[in-house]
């Protein structure tokens, strides 16, 4: 099989699940961040309210998200969200444009959860953020 090196490196970069920096939650476990990110759970294990927020681009960051993290393709994901939201029991995490756009978003919403790639991460922006998890291939 050939790879090309860019899209290896693409595949193999680790995800860093990120919280405002003032959170309280210092880590979760892998199955609590699948509650946060399903609808199963709205809130951090403080009890502190808890919004989770999707990525619309790099390309590739969702999909490698969930994959990840429950081990099923985007396309699963999506159609799961469908049937929970037809039932009214849970809403699907809101979205943002960009990496950008999502660290501003957490920086400024202590309640929210979001995830980038680990490379993405400035100094700066590890001064507004925090990381809890890290999601490798």
């Amino acid at each position: 099989m050939l790879f090309s090196g860019a899209a290896l490196a693409e595949k193999t970069k680790s995800i860093s699940v990120i919280v405002h920096a003032d959170n309280t939650t210092d880590t979760l476990t892998k199955k609590q961040l699948i509650d946060l990110y399903m609808g199963r759970y709205v809130a951090f294990p403080d009890n502190q309210s808890a919004q989770p927020v999707d990525t619309l681009t790099p390309e590739g960051l969702k999909s490698q998200f969930y994959k990840r993290l429950v081990n099923m393709p985007l396309s699963r994901v999506n159609a799961y969200w469908s049937r929970v939201k037809f039932t009214g029991r849970a809403t699907p995490p809101s979205t943002q444009d960009s990496e950008q756009v999502l660290l501003n978003f957490i920086a400024n919403n202590p309640n929210a959860i979001g995830y980038v790639f680990s490379d993405s991460l400035s100094l700066k922006d590890k001064q507004d953020v925090k990381v809890i998890m890290e999601l490798y291939e």
